[in-house]
């Protein structure tokens, strides 16, 4: 019980070091700290940290597995602590997994090409529901990452905005590790593309889902609304620089 009491309050105080590291990040970007969200990444944790970290005031968590989501699910579904706590969906999402997912987390990050977003949809039809969705783009180029390039998001965002079974509701990318001008340079590229395709489009691409543990703080200084932290929230040993 001790242990517990112990982590959950690592997991408090690193959560209010964290929060405002986010909200000085966006007073520098010209951004009120509200504008802002932070999923809390428990894809390398089990249901009983997850629960703790809700006792510590988190209250949206990405998982990146369906199986591993569903697991989680079944396992908080009793904890009256979990009532309206938000899951989403923020890894690779294969198409014969899609029914695991769709109608359990509130927002599909990893939307990476037209034809997950067609399979997509179709479930979604298929059960009389609207998935909201981000479009996944490869703004770095980097081939060991999945996603649209910004030119076939440019060109067929409007197509899968249109389909009848998802909400495109913004844009998600994911920057190149270890390199802090690299990783500005990828955040940037997204909000200059989703300025873009506002114009373009109509379309009000409210979310830019970017920035994790290493560089949520250049994220959010570049028009991040939403950054995915998991080794700064969960792991003790991992020290915020």
């Amino acid at each position: 019980m001790s242990d517990e009491r112990d982590y959950e309050g690592f997991l408090r105080s690193r959560r209010e070091e964290i929060l405002e590291r986010v909200a000085e990040a966006a007073r520098r970007s010209g951004r009120e700290p509200g504008e802002v969200g932070a999923l809390a990444v428990s894809k390398t944790v089990g249901p009983e940290e997850v629960l703790l970290a809700r006792r510590a005031g988190w209250d949206a968590f990405g998982e990146n597995r369906p199986q591993e989501l569903g697991r989680k699910l079944a396992a908080l579904a009793d904890e009256p602590e979990m009532a309206g706590v938000r899951f989403d969906m923020i890894g690779n999402l294969q198409k014969n997994k899609i029914n695991q997912v769709i109608g359990r987390v509130s927002l599909i990050h990893s939307i990476s090409s037209a034809h997950l977003a067609e399979a997509v949809s179709t479930r979604c039809e298929a059960r009389g529901i609207v998935a909201d969705v981000l479009l996944e783009v490869n703004v770095s180029g980097e081939a060991s990452k999945s996603g649209l390039s910004p030119d076939e998001a440019r060109s067929g965002a409007e197509a899968m905005a249109a389909l009848p079974g998802i909400r495109v509701v913004g844009l998600m990318t994911m920057a190149p590790a270890g390199d802090a001008d690299a990783a500005r340079r990828t955040f940037s590229g997204l909000r200059e593309l989703a300025c873009e395709l506002r114009a373009r489009t109509g379309l009000p691409l409210e979310t830019l889902s970017c920035g994790m543990s290493d560089d949520f703080e250049v994220a959010v200084e570049e028009g991040s609304t939403l950054v995915r932290l998991g080794r700064c929230v969960f792991d003790q040993g991992y020290a915020l620089m």
